[in-house]
């Protein structure tokens, strides 16, 4: 059972640095990049980038794997050490998906239905996408998934910790 919690905990460490990664690259360098590109641009390159990374490896393994991983370090971890750092990182990194769910891929699937970048108002289509609250909820996100990321890696610590004590 040992082996079971302390694989668990890795992977649900493994998967929400995974995520806060990939939120922290649009932060740091997708999104500030498209904001210096002109309309068309950022229309299509967005566009086609928030189709390729709705994936069953993404999705599955990482975005929603750390949640379950998550979960069950925690059910596996009811009379460890490390519950409460695990539980506090669930339920951030929960409050990451709800903002993901609630703004940012509604606000994604809007521009996507806008229609080919080729044949559509780019410039209404940019202007309705509300890059301001998109990057704002990122950023959110991007913390949260961070500092449950950091959690997730002290509880290692303490599991580790508390295997090597007698």
């Amino acid at each position: 059972m040992n082996g079971l919690r302390v694989a668990s905990l890795m992977a649900a460490t493994m998967t929400t640095g995974l995520v806060a990664g990939v939120y922290g690259i649009y932060a740091n360098a997708f999104m500030p990049g498209l904001a210096k590109t002109d309309d068309r641009t950022f229309v299509g390159a967005f566009t086609a980038v928030d189709r390729a990374i709705v994936n069953p490896l993404f999705l599955g393994l990482g975005f929603v794997g750390a949640l379950l991983f998550t979960l069950l370090a925690g059910l596996l971890s009811l009379k460890e050490r490390a519950l409460p750092w695990i539980a506090v990182a669930f339920v951030l990194y929960l409050v990451s998906m709800i903002l993901t769910m609630a703004v940012n891929v509604p606000l994604n699937d809007a521009l996507k239905a806008a229609g080919d970048p080729a044949t559509i108002d780019v410039a209404a289509a940019r202007a309705a996408f509300d890059e301001a609250k998109w990057v704002a909820f990122n950023l959110a996100r991007t913390l949260l998934a961070l500092v449950s990321f950091g959690l997730l890696g002290w509880a290692l610590y303490l599991t580790g910790r508390s295997a090597a004590q007698p």
